[in-house]
């Protein structure tokens, strides 16, 4: 078993991890206090070839390993949880599935410009009543059809110019949603048949009809805006299906595996962020006569953050190498998205703990990790999610006497 990393991925460690250092962590205060990533940290990204890390270089992307995205993932997110939220979403949940199940006109149309991060994608699946129950949507995509009206009362063609499709809806908690310029949307096309009656597709964000509805307030990750989208009579091309009709739900958990993955590479990287601050205030705070870094209730709490991000970072490296060897990962990406996100918000509660009153207060980074980290256990699959998963996969394994 081998743990070292190729030349390749220290080359994009070492260059990920000066960027972050030069080019993010400056601005992230700011980031925070405004709730916006400059388009121009988003275009030196792109520069890098980060928008599209896993994407072939015929469409545009860095052709790099999951491994590579997980590396550079974790040394954006050190230095700016919101900006690396950009990044994931981009990579994980929009190009990752363009490139799976797009068509190759799709793929020439949408994901090279995706990859190379001259656009920027959403993904939209969460609805008021549908978040982890993914089944119970009810935005709907209606065919069209110049001669009128179905016999199928559950999915009626709607009259109109040809034979696209008729989306009507609302999605939550997209982000990116403000800035993107490409949505995948999930609406469903059969009712009668459950979850098999979800498609997918690709909506451009100039489309009549498509609007944005309320901006959230969230308590952390606030450069990365969170938006409703709406959708009232939305006309979308046939050839704007994703894969085809019915594999929405099966395109939707495929594609959260790989956002798993990223999520719990950002988890990591906040995790480290919180452990590297614990540790060089701890060294340099004096309280009854010495640095309460020689105390042992301080050690403790290093030692365990130390031991716990190590083990979070080996689950979240294991998935993604899984990933790029063609192995089902489901399970193993789970895994390292529920430990790694309960250890960033374990480390950022331990790290204000060692600051004490300091780390209450915005003069240091710490209330921002601290909020930043909470999230990380709630999008793309709560933790609770997780746990059931993991509990399905390894209950499948299980052969009957």
């Amino acid at each position: 078993m081998n743990f070292y990393l190729t030349e390749e991925q220290k080359m994009i460690q070492q260059l990920t991890r000066k960027f972050a250092s030069d080019k993010v962590r400056p601005l992230s205060e700011k980031i925070d206090a405004t709730g916006d990533v400059p388009s121009s940290l988003i275009e030196e990204i792109a520069g890098l070839g980060l928008m599209g890390i896993t994407t072939p270089e015929e469409y545009g992307g860095g052709g790099m390993d999951t491994v590579c995205y997980v590396i550079a993932m974790e040394e954006i997110a050190s230095a700016c949880a919101s900006t690396s939220t950009i990044v994931t979403v981009n990579n994980s949940l929009v190009c990752e599935p363009i490139f799976r199940y797009g068509t190759e006109e799709q793929k020439r149309r949408f994901l090279t410009h995706l990859a190379k991060g001259e656009i920027l994608g959403c993904f939209a699946l969460t609805e008021a009543g549908a978040g982890s129950d993914v089944p119970a949507i009810k935005t709907s995509a209606v065919k069209e059809n110049k001669e009128g009206l179905s016999n199928n009362p559950l999915t009626p063609f709607v009259k109109g110019e040809g034979d696209g499709y008729i989306l009507n809806g609302s999605k939550l908690f997209v982000s990116n949603g403000k800035r993107a310029q490409v949505v995948i949307v999930f609406a469903v096309t059969d009712a009668s048949k459950g979850h098999r009656g979800i498609s997918a597709f690709i909506v451009e964000k100039k489309t009549p009809g498509l609007s944005i509805g309320r901006v959230e307030e969230k308590l952390g990750i606030k450069g990365s805006e969170t938006v409703e989208l709406i959708f009232e009579r939305c006309r979308i091309p046939k050839e704007n299906l994703l894969g085809q009709e019915g594999d929405g739900f099966k395109i939707a958990m495929n594609t959260l595996d790989m956002g798993r993955i990223g999520i719990a590479a950002q988890s990591v990287g906040i995790a480290q962020a919180c452990l590297d601050e614990a540790t060089k205030y701890s060294v340099k705070r004096v309280q009854f006569g010495k640095p309460i870094a020689q105390l042992q209730a301080i050690q403790f709490m290093i030692a365990d953050m130390a031991m716990e991000i190590e083990a979070a970072r080996l689950l979240t490296y294991r998935a993604a190498y899984m990933k790029d060897k063609g192995l089902k990962f489901v399970k193993e990406a789970s895994m390292a998205k529920l430990y790694a996100s309960e250890t960033a918000n374990k480390c950022a509660y331990r790290a204000l703990q060692i600051h004490g009153g300091y780390g209450y207060t915005k003069d240091f980074p710490l209330e921002r990790y601290y909020r930043d980290a909470r999230v990380t256990t709630l999008y793309e699959g709560t933790s609770e999610i997780q746990r059931l998963t993991i509990a399905k996969e390894l209950l499948k394994e299980q052969k009957p006497d």
